[in-house]
């Protein structure tokens, strides 16, 4: 079942509700599921309330209020491994300044009746001192994630809305030992982690797209859904990959009784698979991709810390690999190149790529002349290509001033 976040009445903070709230939404168009942003936030789950009250919201306000006593109290007895019976009594109006939002996960009200099944979020920084936890330890490098979903013959990760993104992006990542990176589906996403890219082994282009999502390594989240018959029973196998080799981590199997129940597993799938990626992190087995680690200059603070940022298509001239290995190198380690995208490599010819820069165009040019590269810019792009102990390039639009050679004998 879907889960909703409503505030508390003069008890949960407003702010952080309605941030949680904007963030689960799902975003305009086909496509495109925005990640719930978990992070400083401790989560219990599972909290049944039977109140009875003079009125429907009296009777509402006093379930959420036992949810958070009895919240707070699994919440310490979890951390601290001891009974909830041993945990510190606090009173409302110090719970009520802990807790961030109530989730409903299902509830039933009449007349002068609330019955629901409750998680309450608590806030990390107000909470963490005296449940015992203040962050969950040790965590990983970031991860990009990339849910798979294979279903009546058909692959497909972040082109279409589907269930198993869904789950993903409302799972709650404060709690992980595993840093997720998770793309929403929107603006270039369909076009860097498709379903076809995922069995892409070129190190260059993950290299690329690990660096535009600031990522050290990728996970690839798959499920192959079985239906009995539409709206009917389903089957759900699910596979834990790692890396652009796609290791398997492990794997294992789901049902639900038909289309309703399918959400509520995918949630649990999604737990499950997370419990995986961490045993493998513990044991050493997941970690940062060197190769898809790129180690950039010290940005000139003065240079570049208030200018602009613009996008720029790169066309990049190589005689050979070593050519475009060099130049893509030598874009990446200009100073205020924030990511490095390529679009097509061509070795021997002309490749495509599109850079994000923060500073002027002429500070590019010649931090690139100064790695030995001529740079020509018009109309938005710029060529690059070897230099050969020569002057660069004219360009139509922006030009490099140059000082004169000192004549011989002064």
């Amino acid at each position: 079942m879907t889960r909703m976040l409503f505030p508390l009445i003069a008890a949960i903070h407003v702010g952080a509700m309605l941030s949680l709230s904007a963030s689960a939404q799902m975003a305009d168009g086909d496509r495109g599921i925005l990640p719930i942003d978990s992070e400083g936030l401790l989560e219990i789950t599972g909290i049944e309330v039977d109140v009875e009250a003079e009125s429907a919201e009296a009777a509402r306000y006093a379930g959420w209020q036992i949810a958070q006593r009895e919240g707070f109290a699994k919440l310490w007895a979890r951390n601290k491994g001891r009974p909830q019976s041993q945990a510190p009594r606090l009173n409302d109006a110090t719970l009520n300044s802990m807790v961030s939002a109530i989730v409903i996960e299902n509830e039933q009200i009449g007349p002068t009746r609330y019955r629901a099944t409750l998680g309450v979020l608590f806030d990390r920084a107000r909470a963490g001192s005296l449940v015992g936890q203040s962050s969950v330890g040790r965590r990983s490098p970031p991860m990009l994630l990339i849910p798979l979903t294979v279903s009546g013959g058909t692959v497909t990760s972040v082109e279409t809305r589907n269930p198993w993104q869904r789950a993903w992006a409302q799972f709650r990542t404060s709690e992980s030992q595993i840093d997720y990176v998770r793309p929403s589906g929107l603006g270039v996403d369909p076009l860097l982690v498709n379903a076809a890219v995922t069995r892409r082994p070129d190190a260059r282009w993950w290299r690329g797209v690990a660096d535009y999502y600031q990522a050290a390594n990728i996970l690839i989240a798959e499920v192959t859904l079985h239906r009995a018959y539409p709206g009917g029973p389903a089957r759900a196998r699910f596979v834990a990959r790692a890396g652009r080799d796609r290791e398997v981590l492990g794997r294992f199997e789901m049902t639900a009784p038909d289309s309703e129940a399918l959400p509520a597993m995918m949630e649990r799938a999604v737990a499950r698979m997370d419990e995986i990626y961490e045993r493998a992190f513990r044991r050493g087995d997941l970690r940062g991709d060197r190769a898809l680690i790129i180690r950039r200059a010290r940005p000139v603070v003065e240079e570049v810390a208030e200018a602009p940022l613009s996008m720029y298509r790169v066309r990049l001239i190589s005689t050979d690999g070593a050519a475009l290995s060099d130049g893509l190198d030598g874009l990446r380690s200009v100073p205020g190149i924030e990511a490095v995208v390529e679009n097509s490599l061509a070795i021997g010819g002309v490749s495509t790529v599109t850079i994000t820069y923060r500073g002027d165009v002429d500070a590019l040019r010649r931090a690139l002349y100064a790695r030995g590269w001529n740079a020509a810019y018009a109309g938005g792009t710029l060529t690059m290509s070897r230099r050969n102990d020569g002057p660069p390039p004219s360009a139509p639009v922006t030009q490099i001033e140059l000082p004169p050679p000192t004549p011989q004998g002064q």
